[in-house]
Order: C-alpha cells, then structure tokens, then sequence
C-alpha cells in the first residue's frame, strides 16, 4: 500500500519500529519537540514505547536519515534545525501537512512541483513510448468518471502523475515520486475537485490536455499544461484554506 491509500483507508502503522518513528517524527515536525531540544533518554524513551533497544536505535537511525535528530556522543541526541529535515522524504511531508499548513508552505510545495513537474511532461514529450502514451491516455480518461469520489479520484490523479514522471525516463523524476504523492495527500485531505461531474470533467480535460500535448511531442505544450493543472490544484487548496 502506498502512502495515499494508507491514507484513504485510515490505517496506521503496525510495527514497533514505525510506530517510534511515526510518534517521535510527528512531536518533532509539530513543535511538540523544539529545534535544538534534547531527546528524553534512550532508557525513557524504551519504558514509553515499550520497545527493546534494538528497536528504539532503529528508530533513531530512521529519524536521523530523515534529518530530523542527530545523535551527540556524551550530549544525547538532538533535535536538528527545520532547515536540515529532508522534505522530499514522506513521511516527513505528511507529518507537515497533518501539523497545518498555511498559505506559504502550500506555495513552497507549489514551486518544487513546478520545478519538476513541467520539465518531466517536457521530456515525456520528447521520450515517451506509444505504450507510455496510450497508459497515460488511459488514465487520463479514467479521471472522468461522474462515479467518482474524492478518494478514488485522488488514486487517479495520482496514478496519472506517477506514470508521467515513469514516461520521462529520467529516474531522477521518478524519484520526486515520493514528493507528488505526499502532496496530493496533503491536497486530498484538504480539498477535492470531485464536487460534482462538472469538476471531475475538468479534472479529467485537464490531464488529457498534457497527454494530448506529449502525443504531439508539443514539449512546451506539454509543460504549459502540467503548470496549469498544478496551478489549478493549488487555488483550490488556496480557497479551501481561507474557509
């Protein structure tokens, strides 16, 4: 299960190790825990989450690759400043989202994906295969459907964005993955266009339209299209937070 069904369907995590992490990441990105602040101690933490040892210098390792936390030897570990966290990391971003978010922090999720949005249908453009083509075809058309629910369109924008950052065979871009999906998480959670079939319609000519523009190997076409839908996206979520 991706990030966004684990969303959709309310689960949680299951084990010991993500469970430290999923807790301790949250308290950190909310605030709870400052930057600069000192963790409680391995012993405090292992009574609280009742876990071995093993499980909690897991957990630390995680937290640290996230930039979250740095051990100090003799000190203890401790909380890093924001501007060291990994925001393209997941979970990080759903734990800044799930904190609230304001009109900045939407924008500046806003201005990464249109440093790689637009370029990737760019290059889909230039590359992608008549197979690459007719999945993103596809699923564009799949959008459109009056049926739809906030969820399951969700799904199928999502699928959509995946499979063109696939079609412009840079796996750079297929990395920003985990970036798209945590946003459109955040967007989901915060608005939805399947408000009714006229918006799903939207939805859906939206995305043909970078399709369109990638069949004709239109590169600009195909960037000024994805700005679009990521700007339309972005107003929504605007207008959501002003309510």
């Amino acid at each position: 299960m991706g990030l966004l069904e684990n969303t959709i369907a309310g689960r949680t995590t299951r084990t010991s190790h993500a469970h430290v992490v999923d807790q301790l990441g949250r308290a950190i990105v909310a605030g709870e825990i400052a930057e600069g602040e000192l963790l409680p101690s391995d012993a405090e933490l292992e009574a609280r989450f009742k876990v071995s040892r093993t499980v909690l210098r897991e957990a630390m390792k995680t937290l640290s690759a996230k930039g979250l936390i740095v051990p100090r030897a003799r000190i203890g570990t401790r909380v890093t400043e924001r501007q060291s966290w990994n925001l393209f990391d997941a979970d990080v971003l759903t734990w800044r989202f799930d904190a609230g978010i304001d009109e900045a922090f939407l924008t500046h999720i806003c201005e990464i994906r249109l440093a790689f949005e637009p370029f990737a249908a760019g290059l889909a453009a230039e590359k992608a295969t008549p197979a690459d083509i007719a999945g993103l075809h596809r699923l564009a058309e799949a959008m459109d459907q009056p049926q739809h629910t906030a969820q399951s369109l969700a799904l199928a924008d999502l699928a959509f964005h995946l499979a063109l950052a696939e079609a412009s065979k840079n796996p750079f871009m297929r990395s920003v993955g985990n970036l798209i999906e945590a946003a459109l998480v955040g967007i989901f959670k915060l608005s939805s266009p399947a408000a009714g079939q006229e918006k799903i319609a939207e939805v859906a000519h939206s995305h043909m339209a970078i399709v369109e523009a990638i069949a004709r190997h239109d590169v600009e076409g195909a960037r000024r299209a994805m700005e679009s839908v990521i700007l339309v996206g972005m107003e929504r979520v605007k207008a959501a937070l002003s309510h």
